[in-house]
Parts: structure tokens; C-alpha cells; sequence
């Protein structure tokens, strides 16, 4: 499959940034910036909550629709920063905000599961760039991470390892979380520092967010009674609100009719809310609706209904977090620390349009290329949120969400780059509740903390000599109003959307491929038109300079162009389903048989046996106690989309699901007999996209059945390929997981047969 990448026809190169660096010491105890230098004082804890797909307008601090108390208080505590930016997705943000280095710099200029061979789109944070913290840790802190990762790369994500890319391995002493890009709330796939959790099936109310929040505070607990003295860094970072949009009924139902207005409506309302509180200049105009999104207005009834029952179920989610979230405030203000400790609040990207125009019940769809259905999302309405859904809201939502921009989360406008960001320090900022409309990236943050602890940028880390940091700091912001940012220059770029700030001034692409269009490309990449922006007189990118400025743009795209080979932004690529299904394919390439032992479980999907869509075998060579034996024999996926192969009640079964709507069973006509045996499963083609599917037991056929529709890319986000039991979601409701084999598997084989 080839993919299309493009680089400039003219390149010139640009200087490369230089800082100096020292050896790690001791944490200082005065930070340079404070007003009060007097006496040494204890370092500052400190706490990042990054939320997931919140857009601009999405938190009540930000004139946002939905309630979040928690959030608000922190606000009310600390500053609000109205100009600071993101990459547009969330693996190159975190990558971004924990090392202090452009994305494209750190590998990660996409998410992981796009990686591919070229510098800066490996997936691979490199060793001499190293998160900040491991020197925090290094220098004194104790350190923890809870709830999303998606920094390490997919073939890696399994308990057999190898680990330097996982959170522990790269200065975390304790991890609690999932590292996929998305997982459900209700039945999450999670790891314990490197450890895999059983799913949570005995709480019916088990909910992810609150979860780790437990295991947040028990943290802070346990990491305080062994060490008093020592500050502490977290790393709080929830799934929310990335689909799938789940939260308990109670927080949905809060909301009925809440968005019965439409998101054009919504939108004026959120601005109205920006301007009163000055979070936005009292001239901001509201961008233009983009085109592809209906008008509220002309939607039929039963679409109004659907859509805004989406929202209410997003807003749930929101408000469900915040509730978690200020539980953590509330120990630490139990305990004394809250008044030392320095909390960020952002987000990873705006708001998400990945739901398309209709909003999805089952977002697994989408990753492999099957348009929602506004029919399948009426049918199931009342589910959505719910341990039975995967759901996105449409994108219209999104647009509203990212209130006043436009575009969306992917998009290098500021829809996709611009988020709130809150900070708070009691003990040292002075003029709370104030607003701070100083420029500022993702990639300041590590300049930030490094500057607030006096801790020296780190020339050595672990032996490994350090590449200089990309970001500045904005500390001084935090104790000055009238601060100017240290920010000149900053470049954007995400699947050949592009973008350039320098001093006010904003030049952007938007490349045209829509967010939930992931089959699309468009190599023609110098076709693209550009616009001009100066965003320090015109908040929300309204109008377009390009014309009346040429010389002005041409310099800015230049600049662009500078920027992005110093930072290994090209080959530019929009490419995504089919980079998936070819960063796949690399992993298994050549492998025609697969074995397994009874043990082996957790195995990442990109790894497990690409048997989508192909003639295959599944052999296990088992031995039955005398009273029988259940349990799973292999499964890939889940809930949503996948296949198990399992004996129930002594019958051997095999399930094909579907996206969720059509289930495949064979259930076999006999029991499966004491002792050892052999089972079979094979699957054979019958057009180009269906198949028959067969089950032996000892050589003899004993069901047989069509498989009409089969997934053709993507089984799941988070999900994995497990042997001997079924450590997510089940396939079906035919068992409940993680149904542990209870005989013995000898081994377990997998042939592809084409």
C-alpha cells in the first residue's frame, strides 16, 4: 500500500535553537520569579490534570454550558490563560507537555498508532529527550501518573514488554491507567505500574474515573506517610472526555433538555459567557459555522432529539469528572499541601469532531472505515453512555465546544491548537481569579516547572546526554499580569494541516480532510491555501489578511518551512486508515503461524495474528478434567468488534461480532470429550468481505455457519489478543469475563491460510 508524503520543493534551513543545560542538583528552594526571596521555602507539589477532547469552551471557567464546580474553584484560586495551545492531538500533546520538546522533535508527530519510519513520526520518545520527570524524580519528588498514557508505542503495549517506553520506565514510580488512546469506562484494559488488572465485574457502578481517583488518593496517602518531607509530582489524566462518552445515569440525566437549543444557539451562548467574563475580547466575533456541519435549525425532530441527548451524555461525562477531581482537591486541602501545590488544568486538543455528522453509537466503526448510521443511533438512544455503548457526539457538538474558533480537534486552526489553561498556586499567586492572555504551547510547560523549582535544565539524564529544550518558560506570567511572553515563534502541523504564531501574527492551511474522514488523502499538498491572521486584534481567526498582506503571508510560510525541517515535520502526510493498516501489517509481515501457550494474554492487538478478512485456522490442543471444563480459549477484542473461540456448558463455540449489531455464533453439536482433544476453528472466504466459518473437534465438523460482514481493519482501540481467558470486554453476552479456561491448553496455534 503506498502512502502519500510530500515534502517542499525549496527548503531553507533554519538555525537550530541552543540553551544551556547543567548537571541535576538538589531542588532549590526559592524560585527567581517569586516576590517573597526572604527564606528557603519546600519546593512546590505539583499537579497536571489533562483532560482528553475538551475543547476552548468546554469548562465553566471558560463560559462553558456544562457545571464544573471543581474546575471553577481551582480558577477562582489561580489564573486562567486564554492564549495557550496544543498540538491537535492528544499522543503529540502529552509527548509535547512531558518532554519540553515540539512533537515532530520527539517522534511523536501523530498518534502511536500512525507511527512509521521517518524522524519525527516513530512513536519513540528518544532517551536524550527525556520527560521532566525523571529529573523531578531524580531531584527529590515522588512521582505518579493515573489514567490515560498513549505515549508508547502499540506493538510494545503488552506484559511481556519491553518497558523503557511505558510511564514507569520513563520516570513514573508509580503508574494506575490504560495506554491506548481511548478505552471504555465501564470495562476498562488497565495496568498496574506493568502489571495487568483484572476486570472489574464484581462493582456494577465500577466506573474508570472513579477508580483511578482511588488509586490517586491512596497514593498521596501511602507516598506521604513513607516520605513527609518530599514534594510530589502527578500526573492526573483521564479518559475524559474522549469518546467513549460514559458517565453514570445520575450525571447524564442532569442535563435532559439542557441542549434542546442546537450548537448554533449554544454557541452564541458560550461566547455571550466569554465576553462577561473577559476570558475573550468584548469585539470577538464568532467564526463561521463550518460548512459541512447542518444548521440546527433545519435537522428533524428526531435528529434534534438524538443529538442533543449526545451532548447531555458529554456533559455528564465532564461534570462526572470534575466531581472525581475535586476529591482530589479536597484531600489535599485535608492535608495542608494544597496551598504549595501548583496545579495546571488543560486539555489535550479541542474538542473532538471525530463522531462525524451524526454522531456514532459505536465509534469502532469509524477506525474501520464504515460510515455511522443515524438509523443504528436512534435505535439505540437510550443506551448511549452505558456500559453497551461506544458513542461519540457529532460533530457540530465539537464546533460548539470549541467556542469561538473553528475547526476542531486535528485542525492546526485554533479549534484544534487553542485550549483553556488554569493555574493555580495559592502560597504564591497574588491576584487570583485573574486572567493572563500571555501566548504560550504545550511545550512551555517543562521550562515552567524547571523554572518554579530552581531545578537546573538537566545536561546528563540517567547517563544519557539531553538535547536542549524547545519550549520557554511562561513563569513569569504567574506572579507579574503585565509580563510579556518569552514565546517569538511557534509552529503547527498535524496530518498536513499547518499553521505558524510569530509575534501576534498566525498564518494557517486547513488541508481539507475532515476529522471523521479517515479514508481520504490529498497529496497535493502545495495546493493548499493559506490564510493570514493577526490574531492579537482578531481572537477568533474571522479575518483573513492573506490578500491585503502577501508579503507578509509569504514570510510566515517561509518561517513555517524553516521551523518544520529543524524539527522533522516532513515528509507531510494526511494519511490515516491506510498508515493503520500498513504500521500494522509491518509488525506481523511474513508470519504465516502463530503459537501460543495458555499464559499468554495481554498481547496488543497490532501484534496478534492479523486474521481480519483472511482464510485462517485456530488449533488448541487442550486436556478436559473428567468433570468438564469452560472458559475462553482465544478471543481478540470485544464488546464492540471482535471474535472469541470458547467452550461454554462442555460445548466448543466461536463468535464473530460485528461492529457490535450482527453476532456470528457456532455452538457445536456435541460436548467436547474428558481428556486431551483437539479443537479447530477455520475460516474460509466467500466474497470479499464475508466468509463460512467451521468447527472441528478431533477432525470432526460439528458446526458450520456463514460469517456474512467481518471486521475488515480494527477490533479495538484498547482491547487485546488473550489466550485461556478474556481480559476485557466480552465478545458477547454469552459469558462473563475473564472467564478463565479451566482445563489445560498445550499450545495454541493460529495459521493464516492465504
Amino acid at each position: 500500500m503506498s502512502l502519500h508524503r510530500h515534502y517542499p520543493s525549496q527548503i531553507s534551513l533554519g538555525v537550530m535553537a541552543t540553551c544551556l543545560t547543567l548537571a541535576p542538583v538538589a531542588i532549590a528552594a526559592a524560585n527567581p520569579n517569586t516576590p517573597d526571596q526572604s527564606k528557603p521555602e519546600k519546593a512546590p507539589n505539583i499537579l497536571i490534570f489533562l483532560l482528553d477532547d475538551v475543547g476552548f469552551g468546554q469548562l465553566g471557567p471558560f463560559g462553558s454550558l456544562i457545571q464544573t464546580p471543581n474546575i471553577d474553584r481551582v480558577a477562582k484560586n489561580g489564573l486562567r490563560y486564554t492564549n495557550f495551545h496544543t498540538t491537535a492531538l492528544c499522543s503529540p500533546s502529552r509527548a509535547a507537555l512531558l518532554t519540553g520538546r515540539n512533537h515532530h522533535s520527539v517522534g511523536t508527530g501523530v498518534i502511536e498508532e500512525l507511527q512509521t519510519d521517518f524522524p519525527g513520526y516513530t512513536g519513540r520518545i528518544p532517551k536524550e529527550k527525556a520527560l521532566f520527570v525523571e529529573t523531578l524524580k531524580n531531584n527529590g519528588y515522588n512521582t505518579a501518573g493515573f489514567g490515560k498514557w498513549h505515549n508508547t508505542p502499540v506493538n510494545e503495549v503488552g506484559k511481556h514488554g519491553p518497558y523503557d517506553l511505558w510511564p514507569i520506565g520513563q520516570g513514573f514510580e508509580r503508574w494506575y491507567g490504560f495506554l491506548a488512546g481511548e478505552t471504555s469506562q465501564w470495562e476498562p484494559t488497565l495496568w498496574d505500574d506493568k502489571t495487568p488488572v483484572e476486570p472489574h465485574t464484581k462493582d456494577p457502578k465500577y466506573h474508570f474515573t472513579q477508580d483511578m481517583t482511588d488509586q490517586a488518593l491512596k497514593w498521596l496517602e501511602q507516598q506521604k506517610a513513607g516520605n513527609p518531607g518530599k514534594p510530589f509530582f502527578m500526573y492526573f489524566a483521564p479518559g475524559a472526555a474522549h469518546a467513549p462518552h460514559h458517565a453514570p445515569k445520575e450525571y447524564i440525566d442532569k442535563y435532559a433538555g439542557k441542549f434542546d437549543q442546537g450548537w448554533d444557539i449554544a454557541r452564541e451562548q458560550i461566547l455571550a459567557r466569554q465576553k462577561l467574563m473577559g476570558i475573550v475580547p468584548g469585539d470577538t466575533a464568532l467564526s463561521p459555522r463550518t460548512e459541512v456541519i447542518p444548521a440546527w435549525d433545519t435537522l428533524a425532530d428526531s435528529e434534534k432529539k438524538l443529538y442533543a441527548h449526545m451532548q447531555e451524555v458529554f456533559a455528564g461525562m465532564v461534570e462526572h469528572t470534575d466531581a472525581q477531581f475535586g476529591r482530589i482537591l479536597d484531600q489535599l486541602e485535608k492535608s495542608g499541601e494544597l496551598d504549595n501545590t501548583l496545579i495546571l488544568i488543560t486539555s489535550d486538543n479541542g474538542a473532538s469532531g471525530e463522531g462525524s455528522l451524526v454522531g456514532s453509537f459505536n465509534e469502532i466503526r469509524v477506525f474501520n472505515g464504515i460510515p455511522d448510521s443515524l438509523e443504528e443511533n436512534l435505535a439505540h438512544m437510550n443506551e448511549l453512555g452505558s456500559i453497551n455503548a461506544f458513542n461519540h457526539y457529532p460533530a457540530g457538538w465539537a464546533l460548539a465546544g470549541n467556542t469561538p474558533f473553528r475547526y476542531f480537534k486535528q485542525s492546526a486552526n485554533e479549534g484544534g491548537v487553542r485550549d483553556p489553561l488554569i493555574v493555580s498556586w495559592p502560597r504564591k499567586i497574588s491576584d487570583k481569579g485573574s486572567i493572563r492572555p500571555q501566548f504560550a504551547h504545550m511545550i512551555d510547560v517543562a521550562s515552567t516547572i524547571y523554572d518554579i523549582t530552581g531545578i537546573p535544565v538537566p545536561k546528563i539524564v540517567n547517563g544519557i546526554e539531553q538535547k536542549p529544550l524547545e519550549g520557554v518558560t511562561f513563569a513569569p506570567s504567574l506572579f507579574n499580569g503585565q509580563a510579556k511572553t518569552n514565546k517569538k515563534i511557534q509552529y503547527f502541523e498535524m496530518l498536513g494541516n499547518r499553521g505558524i504564531w510569530v509575534d501576534g501574527w498566525k498564518a494557517v492551511t486547513f488541508h481539507g480532510r475532515l476529522p471523521w474522514d479517515t479514508g481520504s488523502s490529498n497529496p497535493n499538498f502545495d495546493a493548499d491555501i493559506w490564510q493570514l491572521y493577526h490574531l492579537d486584534e482578531d481572537y477568533s481567526e474571522t479575518h483573513d489578511l492573506a490578500q491585503k498582506y502577501p508579503e507578509k503571508l509569504a514570510e510566515m510560510k517561509q518561517l513555517w518551512v524553516e521551523e518544520a525541517t529543524k524539527h522533522n515535520v516532513f515528509p507531510l502526510d494526511d494519511t490515516t486508515a491506510s498508515r493503520v493498516a500498513a504500521t500494522y501489517a509491518s509488525f506481523t509481515k511474513g508470519i504465516k503461524e502463530f503459537s501460543y501457550t495458555q499464559d499468554e494474554y495481554r498481547v496488543s492487538e497490532p501484534v496478534s495474528p492479523p486474521v481480519k478478512n483472511r482464510p485462517h485456522s485456530i488449533v488448541a490442543m487442550v486436556d478436559i478434567p473428567e468433570a468438564g471444563a469452560d472458559g475462553v480459549l482465544v478471543t481478540c477484542g470485544g464488546r464492540f468488534a471482535g471474535y472469541s473461540f470458547f467452550i461454554k456448558d462442555g460445548m466448543l463455540n466461536y463468535i464473530h461480532n460485528y461492529m457490535g449489531e450482527s453476532i456470528y455464533r457456532m455452538t457445536s453439536s456435541e460436548k467436547v470429550p474428558s481428556g486431551r482433544s483437539e479443537l479447530k476453528f477455520v475460516f474460509t472466504k466467500t466474497g470479499k468481505d464475508s466468509g463460512r466459518g467451521e468447527i472441528f473437534i478431533n477432525g470432526k465438523s460439528v458446526a458450520q455457519g456463514d460469517i456474512s460482514k467481518v471486521v475488515p481493519a480494527m477490533y479495538s482501540a484498547s482491547e487485546t489478543f488473550d489466550v485461556g481467558r478474556d481480559t476485557g470486554s466480552p465478545i458477547s453476552n454469552d459469558y462473563q469475563v475473564p472467564f478463565t479456561f479451566s482445563g489445560k491448553i498445550e499450545k495454541l496455534n493460529v495459521s493464516l491460510l492465504d
